[in-house]
């Protein structure tokens, strides 16, 4: 646990695998059932991570589906079933870290998001998890054009902020994105089920 940091005046949140568990085997299974889902989630020709981070960095949905079927037509269904049961790959709230958000708002410390995450599919969480209004701003990064670990997302989120990174506090479950944000100037660390966000923001001064 780092504890040499100066306070921060902004804690920024992502979203997927820190306050929402996102896994798209569900989505695709739904259409296709949970061994085809597998399988497909599998093929590394297709390489699902890549296709999606092109969602996540602005590709337009129709687009980056009609290529996908075009180079592996025998997808088609995998492909078109992400979109249309995409509701189903956001399997859980991680209540621990949302109850930390709701205590940093009560407490009147600012709190931002920053998502790599499509801007197609974004209002569907928008839409089923109230705690989303709680932060001042979203950064989204298929709205930006451009997903973390590129440095300009964090240039982006400057200048929304509109304050320096460095009194920022920026946690990810991704270790390429929060080896990105300390690059930029943040103090960041990563997330995973054995991280005590509590206790981590508490080491930073943070009232929480």
């Amino acid at each position: 646990m780092t504890t040499a940091h100066r306070t921060p005046e902004v804690v920024v949140f992502d979203l997927g695998n820190v306050l929402i568990r996102w896994d798209p085997h569900p989505a695709i299974a739904a259409a296709v059932g949970p061994e085809e889902a597998s399988r497909f989630l599998a093929d590394e020709e297709f390489d699902f991570p890549a296709w999606n981070h092109r969602l996540d960095s602005g590709t337009r949905l129709a687009d980056n589906e009609a290529e996908a079927v075009a180079a592996h037509p025998h997808w088609e269904r995998q492909v078109l079933a992400y979109r249309q049961h995409f509701a189903a790959s956001l399997t859980e709230v991680l209540e621990d870290n949302v109850a930390v958000l709701r205590d940093l708002h009560a407490a009147g410390v600012r709190v931002a998001a920053l998502t790599n995450w499509s801007d197609e599919l974004f209002p569907v969480a928008l839409a089923r998890y109230d705690f989303l209004a709680l932060f001042e701003d979203i950064v989204v990064s298929g709205a930006e054009g451009v997903a973390k670990p590129h440095p300009v997302i964090f240039d982006r989120l400057e200048d929304r902020l509109g304050v320096p990174l460095e009194r920022c506090v920026f946690l990810d479950d991704s270790a390429a994105n929060v080896a990105a944000a300390r690059e930029a100037g943040l103090d960041a660390f990563r997330y995973d089920d054995h991280v005590d966000v509590r206790a981590e923001l508490r080491a930073r001064g943070l009232p929480v």
